[in-house]
């Protein structure tokens, strides 16, 4: 596996933005558009993007372990981050994670048989006011998912596939 050109011109891009002797800082940036151009980050992506950054390939997959918006594997089309942290647990978010799995036949951190959702246990959202909260995809926060709201996102979410 060989980046484009493209995908090497959007990391070139990112690490102009830093001193040169500073490149690595530019490794969740680079994580990031692998992800965004092939769906999640594979170890073949980690080793070149460790080769282009300079850096340990032990590092890289540490970030990418790290992060939940990291993905090391491929996910659904909706990927579900539901958090169990204590503010979310006192106010229901094992529930919520638990009807959603229950709801969607997995368990957490599996996919969907129909490969459209994938359902993640993860820390604080910093949401803990309006908990429990759900992140979708990286990108929407959910807050207060009762089974009820989370049932209507699900339905919201399948029918929005279709």
């Amino acid at each position: 596996m060989s980046f484009s050109e493209t995908t090497l011109a959007r990391f070139a891009t990112e690490v102009a933005k830093y001193p040169a002797e500073q490149a690595q800082s530019a490794v969740i940036a680079c994580l990031a558009i692998v992800q965004q151009e092939q769906g999640h980050v594979s170890h073949e992506a980690e080793l070149e993007v460790a080769a282009y950054l300079g850096m340990p390939p032990i590092a890289v997959h540490e970030v990418t372990t790290f992060y939940n918006m990291l993905n090391g594997k491929p996910v659904g089309r909706f990927k579900l981050n539901v958090c169990t942290n204590l503010p979310c647990r006192l106010r229901d978010g094992q529930s919520a994670l638990d009807h959603v799995c229950e709801r969607l036949g997995v368990e957490a951190g599996g996919t969907s048989a129909d490969g459209l959702f994938t359902v993640q246990q993860c820390e604080c959202l910093g949401a803990c006011a309006d908990a429990p909260v759900m992140l979708v995809n990286d990108r929407q926060m959910c807050s207060y998912m009762t089974p009820e709201r989370l049932d209507a996102l699900l339905d919201k979410l399948r029918a929005h596939a279709a």
